[in-house]
């Protein structure tokens, strides 16, 4: 059963690495998958409370790259509009356009939807960057969380098996 529960472990790191970069996958959540598969092994690497706190940063992280480009867009001038727009952007830019879409959607939304509020040209393009600089930081912090969740399961794979 060990040996099922590491390579489970495995998978589960490697799919949510992927999931740092794409937003459909919850990285983080599936990243943390790893560990527990890990923490149900014989040797049991993990504490409770170690497995508590992963949870809650997993769970933290997750929130945040919902929240941050959203933030982003507001902290660089942009409105509700500009916001909606981000979101739209991403939705279409996935659809449209695959991983490219990813970066291009969310700033290409936000701009547009500055300017159909009415906003000039040049902040509309600020709430955009503000757009992409929000997604960048979620992203970051994904796959720090996914690595560092990384690290623990290839220690304890390497130590203990």
């Amino acid at each position: 059963m060990d040996i099922f529960l590491s390579i489970l472990a495995i998978i589960l790191l490697l799919v949510g690495l992927a999931g740092a970069i794409l937003p459909v996958i919850p990285g983080p959540i599936i990243s943390y998958l790893g560990l527990v598969s890990l923490y149900f092994s014989t040797h049991q690497p993990y504490s409770d409370r170690f497995m508590f706190i992963w949870a809650a940063l997993a769970i933290g992280i997750t929130a945040l790259d919902n929240i941050v480009p959203i933030l982003g867009t507001k902290k660089m001038g942009g409105s509700k509009k500009g916001v909606w727009g981000s979101v739209i952007g991403l939705v279409f830019g996935l659809l449209f356009l695959g991983p490219f879409g990813i970066l291009i959607g969310p700033f290409v939304g936000a701009v547009l939807g500055e300017l159909i509020g009415g906003k000039e040209l040049n902040l509309a393009l600020k709430a955009g960057f503000g757009s992409f600089l929000g997604f960048l930081t979620g992203t970051i912090l994904k796959l720090v969380f996914s690595f560092w969740a990384g690290y623990y399961i290839v220690i304890n794979l390497y130590f203990f098996n």
